[in-house]
């Protein structure tokens, strides 16, 4: 099979061209500004499927409107039925189509020339009306708040809301070139359709600049969103996308003392929180207690030893621990516990406790594991 995209620079063509171009027996054409008529010719003769994604948004004229959307997919149809060639268009058109200015305009009549195609050729035309579309590689301070705000936030740069309680309708990127994908691969129905409505999600101006702007804080609070949540994992994702090359790694506020150093990693609500240590040979952590807080040990270097004994009982349970096994310890409530670092070498710890740690209440009490030594 092969598979001609138009505008395969574009925010949607570099997207979809990723995906597609990873799949055994498809070819991939690919057409874009860069490229000549002749080109586009050339693909036009041999493509069994055209997702036509070029078009203007942003013209220096509005006649551009016109020759951009309007005009070339008008072409593109007329070459095909010159030609005796009658591919699946799967056309990128916007809600703006419902709506009487002159991006609106344009896009409506390339709708009506793919409309016009499929009625003289019996090819299949498959019209998908975009909401506003955000994801990864997607142009800031362009056609898309999403990007704007992710670019401006990731750079610490100030972000300007006219109307913070404007809701806008989203949708992600992978949804759009999943359906896509689905699209070509579909070989039943002819004729001109719109495709299905995409998932979506309504979120206010403001309270979007406001998650954007937790995911920057995050890094400083180390509390990590709400990961259950679709629409907010899709976003992380093209926040992060935004972050200049030399503004991936940060480091983390390291408590040390003579037992070693201690920092805190990551924090959920519902989930609780993740930190790690470093433990100088022969010293010992913890002998502590907790009602509820529950925890899992994880050494990950170093030799070590976790002992356990049950409030009220004099036994004293012990697991060996080191980092060539990976052996997660849990610690249950009610029982006083330690670990030492047994070997010759720094210890490193992964401890994951059931609850953010609380100064005002900590809930954990102090008492020894061994008896003798309180």
């Amino acid at each position: 099979m092969k598979v001609l995209v138009t505008g395969a620079n574009g925010f949607v063509g570099r997207n979809l061209c990723v995906v597609l171009g990873r799949r055994e027996g498809l070819e991939l054409l690919r057409y874009d500004v860069n490229n000549t008529p002749a080109e586009l010719d050339a693909a036009l003769q041999t493509a069994d499927v055209i997702v036509h994604l070029a078009g203007v948004n942003r013209p220096q004229s509005l006649d551009e409107y016109q020759s951009g959307n309007a005009g070339l997919t008008q072409e593109i149809c007329e070459k095909l039925v010159v030609a005796g060639k009658a591919p699946k268009i799967i056309l990128s058109s916007s809600i703006q189509a419902e709506l009487d200015n002159p991006y609106g305009t344009s896009k409506l009549q390339a709708e009506a020339a793919v409309r016009r195609y499929c009625a003289k050729t019996g090819a299949s035309g498959i019209v998908y009306r975009f909401k506003n579309l955000f994801g990864k590689w997607c142009r800031p301070n362009y056609n898309s708040v999403t990007a704007t705000f992710c670019h401006n936030i990731a750079h610490d740069l100030p972000v300007q809301i006219s109307d913070t309680s404007k809701v806008m309708e989203l949708t992600y990127i992978d949804d759009v070139v999943s359906s896509i994908v689905k699209e070509i691969d579909s070989a039943s129905g002819s004729g001109f359709m719109f495709a299905a409505q995409l998932p979506s999600h309504s979120i206010s101006l403001g309270e979007l600049a406001a998650t954007i702007q937790s995911f920057r804080d995050s890094r400083k609070t180390l509390l990590v969103p709400d990961f259950g949540d679709e629409f907010t994992k899709q976003l992380y994702a093209t926040y992060l996308s935004y972050l200049d090359r030399g503004d991936f790694g940060y480091g983390l506020d390291i408590k040390t003392d003579n037992r070693g150093c201690l920092a805190e990693f990551v924090k959920a609500s519902g989930f609780g929180q993740i930190f790690i240590s470093r433990t100088k040979p022969g010293i010992t952590r913890g002998n502590h207690y907790h009602h509820t807080k529950t925890e899992k040990f994880l050494v990950v270097e170093g030799e070590g030893v976790i002992r356990f004994r049950k409030l009220g009982c004099q036994d004293i349970v012990e697991y060996n621990v080191s980092g060539k096994d990976f052996k997660v310890v849990d610690i249950p409530p009610g029982y006083t516990h330690s670990i030492e670092n047994t070997g010759n070498t720094e210890m490193v710890t992964l401890f994951w406790a059931s609850e953010i740690f609380d100064p005002e209440h900590p809930e954990t009490f102090f008492e020894q594991v061994y008896p003798s030594e309180e």
